[in-house]
């Protein structure tokens, strides 16, 4: 039978969830750090309107429409041949959770640390704690397990599970990180002079002229917000028929952003506060932040021993949270696919949960390396970051193709029908904002969205793609050594290998893939008409009250 969300609050919650994540808590200070402080917040948050935000209104309102998961919306949308891409949305979003179930492991280690004090007292070297820990295969095995299973048991019956798990992860997560910018904020206050909330916010203006201050902020609003990378269009597929796509994208990107000034607050101020040399301290690594810089920081909060405990427990038990949120996500985006393709979902619950937790195995205990600094580092997780990491990008292209395709062959089929004139002006009137006027403007949104979303997806997308890849491979290219050696696991063509391996498998896979039936989630009351798109006549798709009518006849 369909399945959907209760209502606004759950899909908002939901999504939330999965946009908020550890980048969030612990990548974004290092970046504020890196990037002059309040200058860097001015691009962050011109790229939330001009990227983030109208990728995830065009994800909603695909999701919403096509009633499927990643591989049936382009399958719907772009046409047979193009359910590959679906395929590699999902597959990219999965990959990236082999490690990120690692990732959030360490995170609940860390509570655990926290909680049991094991991270204050002038006997504890925090770097020794770090290596010891990841140099532990079991411990380190067991905190991944426990991710997983906690994931396996949040999604395990669908989207009423999904919503209240994130609700109550999301309304901790708030508490917690206010609670933990308080104490900051007092700590940061010891001298009078609040130094991290000033650097926060104090904009040197000269150096917006700086491109890498821009191409930083859009690279962090593009993955801090989960733009394109599938999430929204599966959470879209339990929307109700009334739901708003445009209220709800703008609602999760202006959240998205609020927790990270949150948590940025709350990190800075408190290093600030503490450290000779913050910048030095923040601009160290996400690891080194996070996991060797922060107890110490924390471990003088306001309060003596409950204060630490307080600040230490609650930071990282938030930090868990925003990653576990993650998790359910990128799980649920691959089981949902599973699901419209016949697969029970209890059996495909268990059958993703035990395959990410198979294959992040590697990145649990493989190569962990020893920096010069003495620091462990998990070598292969970072390979397996830099191959897959920028594949999301991709996926946002492939939704901006469908839009633009869409748009395409619409204008053509009323210029055969007469009823829209030809050539180039008769495209922009027609075929660009197509997509805008048949699957966004609904009636349903309370936000009319205007022609700035078709210049943004058609001209500023484009050139914006372009510059995340060419400033990533060109910095690859300027600063790696042996760049193009196959064996160098940071260099090009390592990535180049993995993405054309798989890309190419999932191409000659589409033929397959299609002749697989497909079975949208149509909740009772929220039909939604799909004659009109290029997959819309195939005999292969249905909703899962047919596939249920089919059942009980056959029984």
């Amino acid at each position: 039978m369909s399945d959907q969300f209760s209502g606004r609050m759950g899909l908002i919650f939901a999504a939330i969830g999965a946009a908020i994540g550890t980048g969030n808590i612990w990548r974004f200070p290092r970046m504020v750090g890196a990037n002059e402080g309040g200058t860097f917040l001015i691009p962050w948050l011109f790229f939330l309107f001009a990227w983030s935000i109208p990728l995830v209104i065009a994800e909603f309102a695909l999701g919403k429409r096509s009633r499927t998961g990643t591989i049936g919306t382009f399958r719907i949308f772009a046409g047979k041949r193009f359910a590959w891409m679906g395929l590699w949305t999902a597959w990219i979003s999965t990959a990236i959770g082999f490690y990120y179930a690692v990732v959030s492991g360490w995170c609940l280690k860390y509570f655990q640390l926290g909680f049991s004090n094991g991270l204050v007292g002038e006997s504890v070297d925090t770097q020794l704690v770090w290596n010891e820990f990841l140099k532990s295969p079991g411990t380190v095995i067991f905190f991944q397990f426990l991710v997983v299973a906690i994931t396996l048991l949040a999604i395990w019956k669908g989207a009423k599970a999904i919503e209240k798990v994130n609700v109550i992860l999301m309304i901790s997560l708030f508490a917690l990180l206010f609670m933990s910018l308080g104490l900051s904020l007092w700590m940061d206050m010891s001298d009078g002079r609040l130094d991290g909330f000033l650097f926060m916010f104090t904009v040197e203006w000269s150096s917006l002229s700086e491109p890498s201050i821009w191409i930083n902020g859009l690279s962090q609003s593009a993955w801090s917000c989960s733009a394109g990378m599938g999430m929204a269009i599966t959470y879209a597929v339990y929307m109700r028929k009334d739901e708003d796509t445009t209220l709800n994208a703008f609602t999760m990107g202006l959240a998205n952003n609020s927790i990270s000034i949150i948590a940025g607050l709350t990190v800075l101020s408190a290093i600030f506060a503490v450290s000779s040399d913050p910048l030095e301290t923040v601009t160290g690594g996400s690891s080194a932040i996070t996991f060797l810089a922060l107890p110490e920081v924390f471990a003088q909060a306001p309060g003596g021993a409950v204060g630490a405990w307080v600040m230490m427990t609650g930071f990282f038990l938030a930090l868990s949270f925003a990653a576990l949120t993650s998790m359910i996500s990128t799980v649920e985006l691959c089981v949902r696919n599973f699901v419209d393709h016949g697969f029970e979902r209890e059996k495909s619950v268990l059958f993703t949960s035990i395959s990410i937790f198979i294959f992040g195995l590697p990145s649990a205990f493989l190569w962990i390396s020893i920096a010069p600094d003495g620091t462990a580092f998990p070598q292969f997780l970072e390979v397996q970051d830099h191959i897959w990491g920028y594949g999301l990008m991709f996926s946002g292209l492939f939704i901006a193709y469908t839009i633009w395709m869409y748009g395409f062959k619409k204008w053509r089929s009323e210029v055969e029908a007469g009823t829209a004139p030809g050539g180039f002006s008769g495209y922009l009137g027609v075929g660009v904002s197509a997509f805008r006027d048949d699957f966004i403007n609904t009636g349903d949104n309370d936000i009319w969205i205007g022609r700035w979303w078709d210049i943004l997806m058609y001209a500023a997308f484009p050139v914006l793609f372009s510059v995340l890849i060419i400033s990533y491979f060109g910095d690859m290219i300027a600063n790696t050594p042996n760049v193009w050696d196959p064996g160098n696991p940071h260099g090009i063509t390592i990535i180049l290998l993995f993405w054309g391996v798989v890309a190419g498998g999932f191409i000659a896979l589409n033929k397959k893939l299609i002749q697989r039936p497909l079975y949208r989630n149509i909740p009772e009351g929220a039909d939604a008409d799909i004659s009109m798109l290029p997959g819309g006549s195939d005999d292969l798709v249905s909703d899962t009250n047919e596939k249920l009518l089919v059942a009980i006849i056959e029984d």
